[in-house]
């Protein structure tokens, strides 16, 4: 299933002007700076979710779990699946998760140092958001995530007067409900009637020519002929997939956000040491993961085995490389030198809700029948190179924006919508 992100802001703007000339200036474990390392995590789990996104967008569905649904991989397509597979599969949902439950924390701080109550805030972003995913998934594309994080995002903040420890056991009991489910799925395929097994097979992991020359032609037509289809999709990502795995995972790790940021690990405060242990548990997961990939190929990526238990190796060494990537951005911000150069990612992730929306709007443009109608036509490596350029006019715009606005355009929308009042955009000059 592919992955999606969204500027995780769970109420005021990460820095309260939007000013991002500070990460110039700070110093980088002040108080003020903080927010700076979040919006560097978020802008580097933004850059990082196009490269699993833009498979859903350019290929076939099935491709995007089963790197061998089109034909044996190999060459070039074989090492951009297996580096993307490693470092960015899952990885970035998991750090969107965390920031959006330590955003959840940020804002309730925020609103009790006003004494103002943070629930009416909170919810009224939450119903804003699934309005906003709602329309991006079924106009759109159906790989949406913003919906998830809404409902996740409603439930999550009951739970953020706990205790770090608790929030941290509760978050690894969600995590855990997903991958018992799977593997009760997976040891129970021997009992399935075997037509049961191949009409799976067919629609989710190894279509037919006939079904994959179906669904290029959808997705080439026009947007009237891909709305059953996207449709479909999106319910059930919304419906099914959501209650046996996306909301158990989005969820468990926004109760693990809340916990980090309790605990000062999100805001760069923890010791160099602290970051660097993190960096070397977290590099623990690659191994695992690289074990997954030798025992899926072993297995030649049959769907009795790859589709439920092959998927567990992934699952859990992402959240240690996860962390991992944590430890490195953290480390990155107590150096004000390293801290300059990461401004334009910064900028990314201020403007990432804007900058996840417009992954959408210039890939369905490309590769959707109502745009170019590229579908299907591009390989992974190229895929990638289109990755690139697009990271490149984000880096590049992002900063050149927020030098003239205070929020990214979907910022901004969102911002008025939750307060019910036009907010400022333009920035003061001199």
């Amino acid at each position: 299933m592919s992955e999606a992100t969204l500027d995780v802001q769970a109420g005021e703007p990460l820095q309260p002007e939007g000013d991002l000339q500070s990460v110039e200036s700070a110093a980088p474990t002040a108080d003020r700076e903080r927010f700076v390392c979040v919006d560097v995590l978020r802008g580097f789990a933004l850059l990082g979710i196009l490269v699993m996104n833009i498979q859903s967008f350019a290929m076939v569905a099935t491709a995007y779990m089963n790197p061998n649904a089109l034909g044996p991989i190999e060459g070039g397509d074989y090492y951009v699946w297996l580096l993307s597979h490693v470092f960015a599969d899952q990885k970035c949902m998991t750090l969107f998760s965390l920031l959006f439950g330590a955003g959840i924390m940020m804002m309730s701080e925020h609103q009790a140092a006003k004494s103002l109550p943070a629930a009416g805030l909170h919810y009224r972003r939450m119903i804003w958001l699934f309005v906003i995913g709602m329309i991006h998934a079924y106009a759109l594309w159906y790989g949406d995530i913003l919906v998830t994080y809404a409902i996740c995002g409603s439930i999550a903040f009951l739970f953020r007067k706990l205790r770090p420890s608790f929030l941290l056991t509760l978050g690894l009991l969600a995590l855990l409900v997903p991958s018992l489910i799977s593997l009760a799925f997976g040891y129970s395929m021997s009992y399935w009637p075997e037509e049961q097994i191949r009409e799976m097979e067919l629609d989710s992991w190894q279509p037919t020519a006939e079904i994959i020359e179906e669904e290029l032609s959808t997705y080439r037509g026009s947007w009237m002929e891909q709305m059953p289809d996207r449709a479909f999709a999106s319910l059930m990502m919304q419906t099914f997939i959501f209650l046996i795995q996306y909301g158990w995972r989005a969820g468990g790790l926004m109760l693990i956000g809340m916990a980090f940021w309790k605990w000062n690990i999100l805001q760069g405060k923890r010791s160099s040491v602290f970051y660097t242990t993190l960096i070397l548990v977290g590099s623990l997961g690659i191994p695992i993961i690289l074990l997954g990939v030798h025992r899926n190929f072993e297995a030649n990526w049959s769907i009795e085995y790859s589709f439920f238990q092959g998927s567990q190796f992934n699952y859990w060494g992402s959240l240690f490389v996860s962390l991992a990537y944590v430890g490195c951005a953290m480390l990155a911000c107590k150096s004000s030198s390293v801290l300059r150069c990461l401004r334009p990612l910064a900028a990314v992730g201020q403007m990432a809700l804007t900058n996840y929306l417009m992954h959408t709007i210039i890939c369905t443009t490309i590769f959707y029948g109502h745009g170019f109608g590229l579908y299907g036509t591009f390989n992974r490596v190229e895929q990638l190179l289109l990755v690139l350029a697009i990271w490149t006019l984000q880096l590049v715009g992002s900063p050149f924006w927020l030098k003239r606005f205070r929020f990214g355009p979907f910022e901004w929308l969102w911002r008025s919508l939750s307060y019910w009042q036009i907010q400022p955009m333009r920035r003061a000059v001199g």
